[in-house]
């Protein structure tokens, strides 16, 4: 068909007829960042005349920029018209990402396609480094230099040839090799026309002119204005007369661009304009700006290419020590300038991640990690937790550009990555909040890396640095530990366990260190098989340290195994350890032994004996507990051997004699393991109280099967008890639920008098429902229709110990004491009460005092303030 004059062409009727057929027009843009200042400074009125002609025509439009272009542009356009939008294209994140966003980067091309692209240029698998073996324009430009060659040439060949390995080319070395092809091919097109016609050496000494040339060219780009070469610029290096310009043109060098030229390939471009930048005036410029007639002059953010390209040169032909010298200040860089703070971070950023190893600038990193991190706190300190620091328009040094993808991508060993995601993990975003946190960058190289990135974690456990967390959190029922990021460390550890739990087990044995201990215990719990293996390996190492570990660990993964095959590895362990020998820290390696084979009902008969003439000896709590399960199987022996332990003066493992009797289950145990609790309770008033609680606690979770046993044993302590006992069977009835646990309070609360046990009690019942609502169980009376409904709520107790403790001055005055300090501990607990009293004030106000009155009303003020919660609303 006939192709018209473009000129002469009117894009309405094009955009018409395209759109009639059913195939809108495409209109695409190319490097708009190149067009004219003046063009330019009216790109916001361009944009919005632009979307509404792409509105009214039905046309669409595709952009090819570079990503400074679209920094500034995309805030132009109307969301609705993006690409991607109303499909998530234009979701959440931070940084770099969410400045270009929505866009489809061009980067390098993914392995498959690289591995085609390689084959069709005929470049062999590594001929080129890992970085650039993806990268189109090195690639292409290496097969031109490759094919100029032929075969049998090029520096691999002549490095097999003396031996050694062959070294890839640099991208760098790539551009260099090109352009002296190029200048070969245009001195080539100048000989041919002149008579007569050079050869050899003239040729080649006319390539060097061609070249030197091409860099004048590259110089004059540096110049104001857009990288362009202007017309009468390139006509004086590269006149008409004598074919010269013809001969470059023909060649691809330059290309015509508006009213100039420009180099053909961009980055090409960049890397031959950057070897003639002088890098520290172009740097005092564009970021110092001491000088203020070098700062009056703008610079186009696009240009930020030769710059970088530069700042690469400096760092191959100087060292990184001079590289360093430069980018460090751009790390500690802090002004109010944005565009200063625009150009340190992103010269930073393009310029870290470009180097052939980032290892040498570990310094910068490091002041770079630390920045962020304080940039973070600064933001949250001003008001902005949830969403500050995380960088925007102007580059700062928040996450901006220096989000996890930026230290994902950088080329470090793991050791090192990993090291500076630790400085970094408190500036990460609190969890529940959109795009990748540094956390997640760290458990994608656990799964990458388990075994060396499980034992670097380890080394985390001492980094006691909080993270975040969003500012609405703290207004739950319980107070949250704050996390840190030695507990994160412990998370990823047990959160990507699978695959290989017995490597795990062996790193967190090697730490040596309480975190590692405290991940060990769970993953008794979780992983006992794996864990019996590892106590199998443990019991018969030559290494000291390693039995002390196996016999610290297995009477708790002998409570968790289940399997015939976890038993008998078992076995193995405890037979092995059972000569006995003292852990550090007063662990007994024979108790441990004896505490797994008393566990097992396939070796119980054989060692109860030696288990219980040990426990009479020692008292060790791991027997105890062991010999608790036997109490199925042989009450008497265990149940005499307790007696005589609890009758010890001296002994102080009660607690852990009366938890092991918590055990008894079947009712003809139960009852005379109820006897010795209250028996011991009689002959140590003083000092039962803790032991007896804890074996109501446990008593009371049995529910109905318990019933008998434990109102007997409540029931009697409650009438004779010293006023210390009762206030421990007060806080166990207190924090405890259920209909057992009514029934007992209420004998509590019909007999007592003494203001502190009825103290205690209320304390219990608050911290239990507040931990019972923090578990997601239902806290009765807690908010869901009236509050007094429930007879044994929160509400109704809290009110009829205020009425009990009332009868006497000292007891309201301790009462009024209590909810004050109540209401600071438990969050929520203020709100609540203000609620109740809102909502039945006559059967309150007798109640609460003045006191907790304005402690409550002060704090739920501030809750508000904090997190704009209404009173009463947080009670569930």
């Amino acid at each position: 068909g006939h192709v018209g004059d473009p000129r002469e062409t009117n894009p309405d009727v094009v955009a018409r007829l395209a759109r009639d057929a059913g195939r809108p027009l495409l209109v695409v843009l190319d490097g708009p960042e190149e067009m004219p200042p003046r063009l330019a400074h009216g790109l916001r009125r361009w944009t919005a005349g632009t979307t509404g002609w792409l509105r009214a025509s039905g046309a669409r439009m595709a952009v090819a920029c570079r990503p400074e272009h679209w920094e500034l542009a995309r805030p132009l356009f109307p969301a609705e018209v993006l690409y991607g939008a109303g499909s998530g294209g234009g979701g959440g994140g931070s940084g770099e990402a969410a400045a270009l966003r929505p866009c489809v980067r061009l980067g390098d091309l993914l392995p498959g396609q690289a591995a085609r692209a390689r084959a069709h240029y005929g470049i062999p698998d590594g001929a080129l480094g890992a970085r650039d073996a993806a990268h189109p324009l090195t690639l292409r430009m290496l097969a031109g230099v490759r094919a100029a060659l032929g075969e049998g040439h090029g520096r691999s060949q002549e490095g097999a040839a003396c031996g050694a390995a062959p070294v890839p080319p640099v991208r760098s070395e790539v551009f260099d090799a090109h352009l002296a092809l190029v200048a070969l091919r245009v001195a080539v097109r100048l000989a041919a026309a002149e008579r007569p016609v050079p050869r050899g050496g003239a040729v080649r000494r006319l390539a060097a002119r061609v070249a030197g040339r091409i860099h004048e060219a590259a110089r004059r780009c540096l110049g104001p204005g857009q990288g362009a070469l202007e017309r009468s610029a390139f006509e004086e290096v590269f006149p008409w007369g004598g074919g010269w310009a013809s001969a470059v043109l023909a060649e691809g060098v330059l290309v015509p661009a508006g009213d100039g030229y420009r180099f053909a390939d961009e980055e090409f471009a960049d890397w031959a304009q950057g070897r003639h930048l002088e890098l520290d005036v172009a740097l005092e410029a564009l970021v110092h700006r001491r000088d203020a007639r070098a700062a009056a002059v703008p610079v186009p953010r696009h240009r930020i290419g030769p710059v970088v390209q530069a700042l690469l040169l400096c760092g191959g032909a100087e060292g990184p020590e001079a590289l360093s010298r430069r980018l460090l200040p751009l790390a500690d860089f802090s002004a109010p300038d944005s565009g200063a703070a625009w150009w340190a971070a992103h010269l930073l950023g393009e310029t870290l991640l470009r180097v052939p190893e980032a290892r040498p600038y570990a310094k910068v990193l490091r002041a770079l990690a630390t920045r962020v991190v304080a940039t973070v706190d600064s933001a949250d300190g001003d008001g902005g937790g949830d969403g500050g620091g995380d960088g925007d328009g102007d580059g700062s040094l928040g996450h901006g550009g220096f989000g996890p993808p930026f230290w994902r991508r950088l080329p470090l060993p793991t050791a090192d990555r990993l090291e500076l995601l630790r400085l970094l993990l408190p500036a990460d975003a609190p969890y529940g909040q959109d795009g990748e946190r540094y956390l997640d960058a760290v458990g994608a190289l656990l799964v990458a890396e388990p075994r060396e990135v499980r034992r670097l974690l380890c080394g985390w456990f001492d980094d006691g640095r909080p993270l975040r967390r969003r500012a609405d959190v703290g207004g739950g029922e319980v107070a949250e530990v704050a996390p840190t990021v030695a507990s994160a460390a412990q998370a990823l550890l047990h959160t990507h366990r699978t695959g290989d739990v017995d490597d795990l087990v062996e790193t967190l044995a090697d730490a040596a260190h309480p975190r590692a201990d405290e991940l060990l215990r769970e993953l008794a719990h979780d992983e006992p098989t794996a864990f019996c293996r590892a106590l199998d390996r443990w019991a018969h190492d030559t290494c000291a340290q390693r039995r002390d570990t196996a016999a610290r660990h297995a009477p708790r993964v002998a409570r968790h195994a289940r399997t015939p095959a976890d038993r008998a590895l078992l076995r193995r362990a405890a037979l092995a350890l059972l000569p006995g020998h003292e852990v550090p820290g007063g662990v007994d390696a024979r108790a441990a032994a004896l505490a797994v084979l008393v566990r097992d009902p396939h070796s119980r008969s054989r060692y109860l004996d030696a288990a219980l003439t040990h426990f009479a000896a020692s008292g060790a709590p791991e027997l105890a507990s062991a010999l608790g399960s036997a109490l199925g199987t042989h009450p008497e022996p265990v149940l005499a051997a307790f007696r005589a332990r609890l009758r010890v003066p001296e002994a102080d493992d009660a607690a852990e004699v009366l938890r092991a009797l918590a055990q008894a289950r079947i009712p003809a145990v139960a009852r005379p393991a109820a006897a010795l609790v209250r028996e011991h309770a009689e002959l140590r008033p003083g000092t039962a109280g803790e032991a007896v609680e804890a074996f109501v606690r446990r008593r009371l979770t049995h529910g109905p099967s318990a019933r008998a046993v434990l109102r007997s044993l409540v029931t009697g302590l409650l009438a004779t008890g010293r006023p210390a006992l009762r206030a421990a069977l007060a806080r166990a009835l207190g924090g405890g639920e259920g209909p057992l646990r009514d029934e007992l309070l209420e004998e509590l609360c019909a007999g007592e008098r003494e203001a502190s046990v009825l103290g205690d009690a209320l304390c219990a019942v608050v911290r239990g429902a507040a931990a019972r609502r923090a578990a997601g169980a239902d806290g009765r009376g807690a908010g869901v229709g009236d509050p007094m409904a429930e007879p044994y709520g929160e509400a109704v107790l809290v009110r009829r110990l205020g009425l009990l403790m009332g009868r006497t001055a000292e007891g309201a005055a301790r009462f009024d004491r209590a909810l004050a300090g109540l209401a600071r501990e438990v969050p929520g607990f203020a709100a609540r009460l203000l609620a109740w009293h809102e909502a039945a004030p006559g059967e309150w106000s007798a109640v609460v005092g003045p006191g907790a009155r304005r402690t409550c009303e002060s704090l739920a003020e501030r809750g508000r303030g904090t997190t704009g919660t209404p009173p009463g609303t947080g009670a569930g």
